[in-house]
């Protein structure tokens, strides 16, 4: 029988030996979702164009919110700032609501001994990556009209991008598993997901919660990435070392344990399916 590897360094092995497949599945995931369209793979931009129009209306004309109730705050910088998490919590909303279906719906991959069955879910994440590139694309393009040059600091994402993306890494390779063998967990996923969105810190900032209420808050794994983004992109402000040194560890480790536990049940999907 097959022996998997469930060495931490398999994952960047795996991902590098099977490189051009990857690029290759991205390809016709992205294309074929807008394949028969109209406008193609324009649509890609033409909707984070539209979100955020919309969100900049609704929210500096409609409501006229300003961020954290500051009175000083922009008519568009409550749009800006929301919209920057957004981009953020999409990235792993788009990953981690497919993931537990992911195996399922590959099914004939399954049966393909030599098909590297790992790559499916760098697959979902590279085409959120596009995605995710995209809407910040948009999001850059609003600063400038509106407030002329980036900061400076808008070149340091990868930092908190690469751990980011690790750490949703290692959980699409857990869920990826556990959706053979439980069928009932895309239902809670799609549910966790809706909850996750309300507490994070995308629609206010953790500065606006009672003292007692921001310490739950801070223990919810997308917030630091969400701050981390907007302080990045927005505010100029690089946060404290510690805490991307922490945010590394974290993101490494459940993308080790995640790869581990898909490597380890692999072998059974066959059977299951």
């Amino acid at each position: 029988m097959q022996k998997f590897s469930i060495r931490p360094s398999e994952i960047s092995k795996s991902f590098w030996r099977n490189r051009a497949l990857i690029f290759a599945l991205t390809k016709r995931e992205v294309l074929g979702r807008y394949r028969g369209s109209l406008f193609g793979v324009f649509w890609s931009l033409i909707n984070p164009m539209l979100m955020l129009a919309i969100y900049t209306f609704v929210f500096s004309v409609v409501f006229k919110s300003r961020w954290g109730g500051a009175a000083s705050g922009s008519r568009v910088e409550f749009a800006l700032v929301l919209f920057a998490g957004l981009i953020v919590f999409n990235l792993f909303a788009e990953c981690i609501s497919r993931s537990p279906t992911l195996i399922i719906s590959n099914a004939n991959y399954v049966k393909k001994v030599i098909f590297p069955l790992e790559v499916l879910p760098w697959v979902v994440m590279a085409g959120a990556l596009f995605h995710f590139i995209i809407s910040l694309f948009v999001w850059l393009c609003a600063y400038v009209i509106f407030y002329g040059m980036p900061q400076v600091s808008f070149l340091l994402i990868p930092f908190i991008l690469i751990p980011y993306v690790l750490f949703v890494m290692g959980l699409s390779w857990a869920l990826s598993s556990l959706g053979v063998f439980i069928r009932d967990i895309s239902q809670i996923i799609g549910m966790l997901i809706t909850v996750l969105m309300f507490v994070s810190p995308i629609f206010y900032p953790i500065t606006a919660l009672p003292l007692e209420y921001q310490k739950f808050v801070l223990l919810n794994p997308l917030a630091m990435p969400i701050e981390a983004m907007r302080d990045f992109i927005y505010w100029g402000v690089i946060p404290e070392l510690t805490t991307f040194i922490g945010y590394w560890i974290f993101s490494l480790t459940i993308a080790a344990l995640g790869f581990a536990w898909f490597q380890k049940t692999r072998k059974a999907f066959a059977d299951v399916i």
